[in-house]
């Protein structure tokens, strides 16, 4: 493995570095440990990655660092030795905190030293299900899961168990399990109601076709879909499932709309927290907006990085888990929830959301100040605690590319989202910005003579998938 000390394509002077990460431009940074690394994997793992949004396609074919040695903070080390600040997606969205915060990784140390497994159940999820239940006075029950799309599987089974229905209304995307991707499955009857629906590039390949018509989509912020579904279904509806907020905020009436038309009809309401939760508000971004779900669903912030998932609500809902079989070995291990009550301690300490989003306003805003310097047809939307960046262009993606290929020369990982974390402060703003100064006339310069993809150097990033908000 290259070190940053011997890698020849590597020489950037700490003291001029104003971040201390490599934020002065550099020459091209070596990546062959990575990049050997993910052709390897492309061999014998499908897809070469576990999970869709981390593959280097996404980000910056053949020149992103698939792989890291060491994460701390917002500073990752590769393979390589080269040193990077991540002004990405920090971890997807999961390392709230930073990564490997000090609480957190010593309550982890501290469970795995005394055994992180055995034929007992570690005492730490009682202490966090009090915990989440006191932070949510609607709830009485929970029950625990590993990852966000398993847990969001446990709660569709509970609602349906405790409603003896099987169609679920949803909107926004939920994860990989199949009651979800069952939404892309073409209906048998001759009208199509996932028109102008379906979630591209979420194949149902897999799925079994006798599933379609049980899960029908409605758009944010849409309270007549929702109704018009309903109005179908009538008593046949166990539950509607969707994410308080991801893009937008709530229009005045549409939550309240959404709680009043399940009450109507005696279908579960389930709110995905899974990205959002703890971003705007400890506990949950439906408790600021006063919604009162049935169930909610957290996941990846939980703990911070480390394998957590709760599903909590009310316990004339949450009773219905034993009327089906829903048990799984690695759900009663002890690392996932020691790291969540040290997550949620450090959380009740620091007011994390204030600073998300100050630190996300102050790079939205230094975005597009520069964006509008240069003429570049550039878009951020969403919260500033989980923006998302884009082009207005036909050559939108290889412009997405371009930008994220100039960051890592610059020491910084970059892509179509930042996710701000506590460990993000002002100078690592500033050293994107800084970068971004001359990249984004070198963007506007290709807009012009229209060669973008040639200045790559490589493949155009991949596209992802739909979602409805």
């Amino acid at each position: 493995m290259a070190s940053q000390e011997s890698d020849e394509n590597w020489t950037v002077d700490a003291a001029a570095r104003p971040d201390g990460i490599g934020a002065a431009a550099a020459p091209k940074r070596s990546t062959s440990e990575s990049q050997y690394l993910y052709r390897r994997a492309k061999q014998i793992i499908p897809g070469g990655t576990q999970l869709l949004s981390k593959r280097p396609e996404m980000f910056a074919p053949d020149q992103w660092p698939a792989y890291y040695a060491s994460a701390h903070g917002c500073e990752i080390v590769d393979l390589d030795g080269n040193i990077y600040l991540d002004m990405s997606i920090m971890g997807i969205g999961s390392c709230l905190l930073g990564y490997a915060d000090t609480e957190v990784t010593e309550a982890v140390v501290r469970r795995v030293y005394n055994g992180s497994m055995c034929t007992l159940n570690s005492p730490d999820e009682v202490a966090l299900a009090e915990q989440l239940i006191e932070l949510h006075p609607w709830a009485d029950s929970v029950r625990f899961a590993r990852a966000g799309g398993e847990a969001m599987a446990v709660a569709v089974r509970i609602a349906r168990a405790a409603t003896g229905r099987d169609t679920i209304a949803f909107c926004g995307y939920h994860g990989w399990h199949d009651w979800y991707l069952a939404a892309n499955l073409v209906p048998t009857d001759d009208r199509d109601p996932l028109a102008g629906h379906l979630l591209p590039g979420l194949s149902p390949a897999g799925v079994p076709s006798q599933l379609a018509g049980t899960a029908l989509p409605f758009a944010y912020n849409k309270l007549e879909d929702l109704a018009a579904i309903v109005r179908r279904q009538g008593r046949g509806l166990a539950a509607v499932v969707m994410e308080p907020t991801r893009s937008v905020d709530p229009e005045p009436g549409f939550l309240e709309g959404v709680r009043e038309l399940c009450d109507g009809c005696g279908a579960i309401l389930v709110v995905d927290e899974i990205t959002a939760g703890w971003r705007f508000g400890l506990g949950g971004v439906h408790l600021r907006y006063g919604l009162q779900p049935d169930v909610a669903v957290f996941g990846k912030a939980l703990a911070n990085g480390h394998p957590m998932a709760a599903i909590l609500g009310r316990g004339r809902v949450m009773q219905a888990a034993q009327q089906s079989f829903i048990s799984s070995t690695y759900w009663t291990d002890g690392v996932g929830p020691a790291a969540a009550l040290a997550t949620i301690q450090r959380l009740r300490r620091t007011d994390a959301p204030s600073h998300l989003h100050a630190i996300g306003m102050l790079w939205r805003n230094g975005v597009q100040q520069l964006a509008g310097l240069h003429k570049l047809p550039l878009r951020i939307t969403g919260h500033p605690a989980i923006s998302s960046l884009s082009f207005d262009h036909a050559d939108g993606a290889a412009l997405q590319t371009l930008l994220t290929v100039r960051m890592l020369e610059h020491g910084i990982l970059a892509g179509a989202a930042f996710y701000p974390s506590l460990a993000h402060e002002s100078r690592h703003v500033e050293a994107y910005l800084a970068a971004a100064e001359s990249i984004f006339a070198e963007l506007a310069d290709a807009i012009r003579a229209g060669d973008a993809t040639r200045r790559i150097g490589g493949p155009v990033k991949h596209t992802g998938f739909g979602r409805l908000n």
